[in-house]
């Protein structure tokens, strides 16, 4: 009998072949289908990359024009999520709000199929249009405005900040956005993709799948880092407190958020290109305060974890919550975003689990008693 292989969490272990995305961490580059996340943020939409993602190739002109009237006329919602998302519990987290509604969207599907064998998910399209029509709501009434409908001649992201604003963005901010999206799009077999798919491999629905990736996405050592990031920003105030900020949070042992990756041995490729929109949109604002104080807590960091035997550098993380600010998004909507931009991967990975299916069933190692001696109830 072969050796029993373990390794806790999976590290490291390859469990199912995959043609959607590749992750090289050594020379710092990620690929979709193939192609580089480089050449795919400065040539695609997120519509773009989506078809990409679903469909295995770049679309020609007229392949793009039809999916993109498709996606775009899925974003409506219906009258009953509407009012979901309206009444939803304002304690609740918009992670919470997402993981319930989407199982509510499946009710709300024209020709609506119920089991994987038939399923129409790459046609409907609604579980990737729609999320961002359910975060935009979602924001509008946490500060007691109303809906307001999607708009068909906009670009994903620029039609997630209009209705989340009620006001047309600005060309650079709307290019921008749909790019962030498109950068968070994929990311091979990380924790939530892989819980879509071992929910997905027990033939169940691609809603049922994408909520429990949800539920993976909102644990804190998932989702959020970037969110925690923008804290530690605001508890160093500005660019003259950052060495000694440094200095202090090394010597707590306190982790840099946003810096590392377990990945990524050189800077995210992601970071580099984020990095980039956050310089173009300070400029655009008139305000680095943001990228003053992540450039230089990067390079000291960098300084003097070096100096210690270790080199960390950022990752995506790490410059897109301040990016997200700039927009005017609030940091609570920071990790459902990651999600209305991830589902496009959950909805690929879904599709190529089912297509060479095998239930995922490992197995554990036991470290509990061996046949202990039964107590009748009277005697113990």
């Amino acid at each position: 009998m072969a050796a029993e292989t373990y390794a806790k969490g999976l590290e490291g272990i390859i469990a199912a072949d995959s043609s959607i995305c590749k992750i090289d961490g050594v020379n710092g580059n990620l690929y979709y289908r193939g192609y580089s996340i480089f050449d795919l943020a400065a040539e695609c939409s997120f519509e773009e990359v989506t078809y990409l993602l679903l469909y295995d190739e770049l679309p020609a002109p007229t392949q793009l024009a039809g999916f993109s009237k498709k996606m775009r006329g899925s974003r409506t919602l219906a009258e009953p999520i509407i009012q979901m998302v309206r009444f939803f519990p304002t304690a609740a987290h918009p992670m919470e709000l997402l993981q319930s509604v989407i199982s509510y969207l499946s009710g709300y599907v024209t020709h609506h199929i119920e089991h994987s064998a038939t399923c129409n998910c790459r046609n409907t399209l609604h579980q990737v249009a729609q999320l961002a029509s359910v975060v935009a709501a979602h924001g509008r009434f946490r500060d007691g405005k109303e809906y307001v409908p999607p708009d068909p001649d906009l670009s994903h992201g620029a039609n997630f900040l209009y209705m989340l604003r009620g006001s047309m963005p600005d060309p650079l901010e709307s290019e921008i956005m749909d790019k962030c999206l498109l950068l968070h799009a994929e990311h091979g077999f990380n924790a939530s993709t892989f819980t879509a798919r071992v929910v997905a491999s027990t033939l169940s629905t691609c809603y049922s799948s994408i909520s429990s990736a949800i539920g993976s996405l909102y644990g804190s050592l998932h989702g959020g880092a970037n969110e925690r990031v923008m804290s530690m920003v605001q508890e160093i105030g500005g660019i003259d407190n950052v060495k000694t900020w440094v200095d202090k949070a090394l010597s707590e042992k306190r982790k840099i958020m946003g810096m590392g990756h377990r990945v990524y041995k050189v800077k995210d490729p992601r970071a580099v290109i984020m990095e980039r929109y956050l310089e173009q949109l300070s400029e655009f604002k008139n305000d680095y305060t943001y990228f003053e104080i992540l450039k230089e807590l990067e390079k000291t960091a960098g300084e003097r974890l070096s100096g210690s035997g270790k080199t960390v550098y950022p990752n995506v993380d790490y410059f897109s919550g301040a990016v997200y600010l700039l927009l005017g998004i609030p940091p609570i909507l920071f990790t459902p975003i990651f999600a209305l931009a991830r589902v496009a991967g959950w909805l690929a990975h879904i599709l190529e689990q089912r297509s060479d299916n095998r239930i995922y069933r490992p197995r554990c190692q036991y470290i509990g008693p061996d046949a202990l001696e039964f107590v009748p109830q009277e005697k113990r």
